[in-house]
């Protein structure tokens, strides 16, 4: 996913808003947690908290990616004022929790859609991805401790 958004912005020339920015630290969070549970490879609770993990950050990506999608949803009036500062501006002049409510809150140059495959749209293939995604960890992690088998003589 990650490779896809690189191309698109610097090939296709399709720049991230603050929203799409988040997306990305959630999509570079699961994958890092799945590689990190990849190569652990730990038994018991250990299994659970890497599943924890990539529930907890793709829970929040996948979040994001829905407002993202519900502000590309909104008729053109009803979209909040952007305000027109950059997620970098935003980050250096305020403190960071003032930074994310507005990006989060106020993001109307997230409204734009300006690319589609498919007939949806960036943030909904970041949503149904991150899912699967989250799912995929779960499922491979997510093993029920195996039945202890006894001998009789």
């Amino acid at each position: 996913m990650m490779a896809f958004a690189l191309y698109s912005e610097h090939v296709l020339g399709l720049y991230p808003c603050p929203l799409c920015i988040f997306q990305r630290i959630a999509v570079i969070a699961v994958g890092l947690i799945a590689l990190a549970a990849a190569l652990h490879n730990p038994d018991g609770g250990g299994r659970f908290a890497y599943v924890f993990l990539a529930v907890v950050a793709g829970g929040l990506g996948v979040a994001v990616a829905g407002r993202h999608v519900w502000l590309q949803g909104l008729p053109p009036d009803q979209v909040p004022a952007c305000g027109g500062a950059s997620l970098d501006y935003l980050m250096e002049t305020l403190p960071l929790m003032d930074a994310l409510r507005q990006v989060l809150t106020a993001s109307g140059e997230c409204a734009e859609v300006s690319w589609r495959f498919l007939g949806l749209t960036m943030p909904m293939w970041v949503l149904i991805s991150l899912t699967g995604l989250v799912l995929w960890v779960i499922g491979t992690n997510w093993r029920l401790p195996a039945q202890r088998r006894t001998t009789t003589a």
